[in-house]
C-alpha cells in the first residue's frame, strides 16, 4: 500500500468519524478536502491541509504548518483540542505530510513537464482595408505558458500591423495563442512564423506557402488527369481515322 493510498484511508476514517459526531437533524451535506499545496518543484514549500465541511461552512481543519488541528464552532474546538491530544493522530498526519512532499517530484515531474506546441499558419480575411491580405500563426497544446510569437518577412522582425491573442488555457494545463499579421503581398518575400518557448532548444521557423500543399497537389491530380485525357483522345482520334480509309470502297470509272 503506498503512502498516499493509506492517507486517503485515514482521511475517510477522520471524516466518517466527524460527520457522525457532527450529525444533526439540519444538516444536508458534507464534504472533505485533502490538500497539498506547493509553489516548488522540490516539494520544501508544501503544506498538507485536511478540512471537513457541512452545509458548506469549513468547520475544522488538520494545517501542517501549524501541525495541529483548528476548530471553527464550539463543539469542533473541542473536537479539535482533543485530536490535539492524541500522538496517534499526530503522528499519523506528519506522515500524510511527508508523503504530500516526498510525492511532489514525482507529479511536478509528469505535469510541470514542457510541451512543445503545434504550430500552424493559414490565411484569413482582412480584418481591416489598410492592407488586403491577413495570416494568422496559431500555437496550442504547450506548457509551460509562457511563449513568444514574431512575424519575420525577409527574417526582419515585423513590429506594425501584429496583434495577438493572451495566451488562452485549454484547461488540460496546456495553452494556445494566436498572432495575427495584416499585410500587402510582394512578389518573392518570405514571411515566416518564429516561435520561442522553453520546449524548444532553439527558436523554431514556420515560413508560409501561400500554395499549399494540398492545392498544389490537386492541381497536379488535375493536370495528370488533363494529360492522359488528351492521350485517350489522340489515340481514339487515330484509330478512327484508320479505320475510316480502310472503309472506304474505290468506285471504278467508265
Amino acid at each position: 500500500m503506498t503512502p498516499l493510498s493509506f492517507l486517503n484511508m485515514h482521511f475517510i476514517s477522520f471524516f466518517s468519524l466527524l460527520c457522525l459526531l457532527l450529525s444533526r437533524a439540519d444538516a444536508r451535506y458534507g464534504h472533505g478536502l485533502v490538500r497539498c499545496q506547493f509553489t516548488s518543484n522540490d516539494g520544501h514549500d508544501a503544506v498538507y491541509l485536511e478540512q471537513i465541511y457541512i452545509n458548506k461552512v469549513l468547520l475544522v481543519q488538520y494545517n501542517s504548518t501549524l501541525g495541529e488541528y483548528v476548530g471553527y464552532t464550539k463543539k469542533t474546538k473541542d473536537i479539535a483540542d482533543g485530536l490535539n491530544k492524541s500522538k496517534a493522530f499526530l503522528k499519523q498526519e506528519e506522515k500524510n505530510t511527508n508523503a504530500c512532499k516526498t510525492s511532489i517530484p514525482f507529479v511536478a515531474d509528469v505535469l510541470l513537464k514542457s510541451v512543445e506546441p503545434n504550430v500552424k499558419m493559414r490565411s484569413v480575411e482582412a480584418a481591416s482595408s489598410r492592407h488586403p491580405a491577413m495570416l494568422v500563426c496559431s500555437a496550442y497544446g504547450f506548457y509551460p505558458k509562457q511563449i513568444r510569437v514574431t512575424w519575420l518577412r525577409d527574417r526582419k522582425e515585423v513590429t506594425s500591423d501584429v496583434t495577438s491573442t493572451e495566451e488562452i488555457s485549454n484547461g488540460n494545463w496546456l495553452y494556445q495563442i494566436q498572432s495575427y499579421l495584416e499585410y500587402t503581398p510582394i512578389s518573392g518575400e518570405k514571411i515566416t512564423c518564429m516561435v520561442e518557448h522553453a520546449s524548444l532548444m532553439e527558436p523554431k521557423f514556420y515560413d508560409w506557402d501561400p500554395m499549399p500543399e494540398s492545392n498544389i497537389n490537386k492541381i497536379a491530380i488535375g493536370t495528370a488527369g488533363l494529360v492522359l485525357g488528351l492521350a485517350f483522345f489522340s489515340a481514339g482520334l487515330t484509330c478512327y481515322m484508320r479505320n475510316t480509309k480502310r472503309g472506304r470502297m474505290q468506285v471504278p470509272t467508265s
